[in-house]
């Protein structure tokens, strides 16, 4: 069974794509170049996602690109780019850590002051607003306490109505 047309035109695209992306990945190698997967994809002339999409053409890219021998900054001082992505990693978690900490204290000053401004103008809650609060809660669990012991209440009288239904039965039957 043969294919299609346009599949085979398709396939031939996709091998000239995947030499060119090779080529590519040794000239920069040759000229020892930075190697990323967006300098490869320019030199090649094809769309990033392309290497993306092509397991194998990704790790060779990215092979290269860890490999300090085409890395271009050959030298005893140099960094790789391994430990400068690691470096961005941590610093990134750094500033989330910061701005997360930064928002409690905003918050918590936000508190403050404003009970320190609506306290002298009466503008604020009453002072006594957490034992009313907590006079609140106790007052909720009290109800609970009280719904439930009517619930059991409850049971009780209907075993009770129902124990008094049998005896007046048994009365009725034994009258003659």
């Amino acid at each position: 069974m043969t294919g299609s047309p346009a599949l085979g035109e398709a396939c031939r695209r996709d091998v000239a794509r995947r030499q060119q992306v090779c080529q590519a990945l040794a000239d920069m190698r040759a000229q020892a170049a930075e190697i990323t997967i967006s300098s490869v994809a320019a030199l090649a002339r094809v769309h990033r996602s392309f290497i993306h999409r092509h397991p194998d053409l990704r790790a060779a890219v990215v092979a290269a690109a860890e490999d300090p021998g085409t890395s271009g900054q050959a030298g005893a001082g140099a960094v790789s780019r391994c430990s400068l992505l690691a470096d961005n990693a941590n610093l990134r978690e750094r500033r989330r850590r910061l701005e997360y900490h930064a928002h409690g204290l905003e918050q918590c000053l936000s508190g403050l002051l404003g009970t320190q401004i609506s306290e002298p103008t009466g503008l604020g809650g009453l002072p006594g607003i957490t034992a009313l609060q907590d006079q609140i809660s106790d007052l909720g669990q009290q109800t609970l306490d009280l719904r439930k012991a009517i619930e059991e209440r409850d049971e009780e009288l209907g075993v009770a109505r129902e124990g008094n239904r049998q005896l007046m039965a048994e009365l009725n039957r034994d009258k003659p």
